[in-house]
């Protein structure tokens, strides 16, 4: 059965409003848990609403006491990884142990210019990515001072204090779908797998890859959760189904058959149910479904009803 969370993408008109009545609705229905992206702004004008990650989710840590939450994803190319690890540690302990920590490399050109963050080219991306990450899982997992000397970051004796509450602080979630660098240093680093919009085949292949690599780090493969984020089109009948997929949203799409080739989840509750069971059969043990109305509450409430107890 796979832990079915909520996915916001919060450059989207997130608010305090908004945000806060999210959270609690979210909780109070039962989903496993909540997560949103990290970023300003969207790739695209207009600009719309962009709550604050970090002070949305130590908001979210003192007022829930049961869903798991985190990023998708902080990028490194925002912050030093250092203060990221300071407040991944506080969040998590905050909230008693429910934060994963989601991080990427940075990848949306226009918001990187718009407020002067450097995204670098590919390659020198992931390189400072890498770094990024191996400071953090340092950080957070030894008491002993960390020294680094890289590229892109360095480190002399530094010490994080207090000391995580939950051992080896919260779990490192990697996201993305990239064979030759994300999968491989999802295998070395990484507690958490989270793949991005896949169709059922496509992450069953790239899944038995992930094996591959995490045994050549000399792992095993039941040590990293496998995850994925993807979109969702729901109705609770054909009718609210078909304007869902017509509306302003999917004024581009023509059919139900090519948001399904997207790896979009599309349909009324049964539809909707079968699609997650080929995703649990490919090895998907949580899905973070995204939810892109932020005022559509009653939405929630109904996925939450008729799906949520019947995956």
């Amino acid at each position: 059965m796979i832990d079915l969370a909520i996915m916001v993408e919060g450059q989207n008109g997130l608010n305090w409003p908004r945000w806060q009545r999210l959270v609690k609705l979210v909780e109070e229905l039962g989903f496993y848990g909540l997560f949103r992206s990290d970023h300003f702004t969207n790739s695209r004008p207009p600009d719309l609403d962009s709550l604050e990650l970090w002070t949305s989710l130590t908001w979210l840590a003192g007022n829930t006491r049961r869903i798991r939450f985190g990023s998708l994803v902080t990028p490194v190319s925002f912050r030093h990884p250092a203060l990221t690890a300071r407040m991944a540690a506080a969040v998590d302990d905050l909230s008693g142990g429910r934060l994963t920590l989601g991080l990427g490399a940075g990848w949306q050109e226009r918001e990187h210019q718009l407020y002067g963050f450097d995204l670098l080219p590919p390659a020198e991306r992931f390189d400072r990515f890498e770094e990024g990450v191996q400071i953090i899982r340092q950080l957070l997992q030894q008491s002993e001072p960390v020294s680094f000397a890289g590229k892109y970051f360095q480190l002399q004796n530094a010490v994080l204090l207090p000391q995580p509450q939950r051992r080896g602080g919260p779990p490192i979630l990697i996201g993305g779908n990239g064979k030759s660098r994300t999968l491989r240093l999802v295998a070395r680093y990484a507690n958490e797998w989270n793949a991005i919009f896949l169709k059922s085949e496509e992450y069953r292949r790239l899944n038995r890859h992930l094996d591959e690599f995490i045994l050549a780090e000399g792992r095993e493969p039941n040590m990293v959760r496998r995850s994925m984020m993807t979109g969702l089109v729901f109705g609770v009948d054909q009718a609210a189904l078909d304007r869902r997929v017509t509306d302003d949203r999917n004024s581009s799409v023509s059919s139900v058959d090519e948001l399904k080739g997207r790896g979009i989840i599309v349909g009324t509750p049964s539809a909707v149910v079968d699609q997650i069971g080929a995703l649990a059969d490919a090895g998907v043990q949580g899905l973070m479904l995204q939810w892109l109305d932020l005022d559509d509450l009653a939405g929630l409430e109904a996925l939450a009803k008729t799906v949520l107890g019947k995956h």
